[in-house]
């Protein structure tokens, strides 16, 4: 299980090392089991929430090609422009300048809004690089975002 945390301590998430060992964990104690299972899984069929084992993909990529996970969280009960979430922050690989932070947001679904990731950028712009979604769908970049399929998680 890889457990990361955010710098006061205080939030954390955690993510299972295997998710194909967190998906036959999810249902042990489910009547669906192994072949119905998996066809359901990739039929888009179950009945679980799609975002975190997507999520938990994306986290066993990021340690698999060397990343550290971090990510930001902000749940002010009195300023609503100041609450936010974003599910990771890559570092760059080296420090050009000041503008070293990528802020990486996964989304599961085909409908989705970045919210979160256009206050995020809003207010922390001087201290960012390029910010990522990583989705389902087709690569593109749209203002100023780069929109990545699930399997080029690997290459940031």
């Amino acid at each position: 299980m890889t457990r990361f945390v955010t710098s006061d301590q205080s939030t954390f998430k955690c993510y299972m090392a295997d998710t194909g060992l967190l998906i036959s964990h999810a249902f042990d104690e489910k009547t669906i089991q192994g072949e119905e299972l998996y066809q359901k899984l990739m039929l888009d069929k179950l009945e679980i929430n799609s975002g975190m084992l997507v999520e938990n993909i994306v986290a066993q990529m990021f340690v698999a090609s060397g990343h550290r996970l971090y990510f930001y969280s902000n749940n002010s009960r009195t300023n609503a422009d100041d609450r936010m979430e974003i599910d990771f922050l890559v570092e760059k690989p080296q420090l050009t300048n000041a503008h070293n932070i990528c802020p990486v947001e996964v989304k599961s679904g085909k409908n989705y809004t970045t919210v979160s990731l256009n206050k995020f950028c809003k207010k922390f712009e001087q201290q960012l690089f390029t910010p990522y979604i990583i989705h389902s769908m087709d690569m593109k970049i749209d203002n100023g975002i780069v929109y990545l399929p699930i399997y080029m998680t690997s290459l940031l």
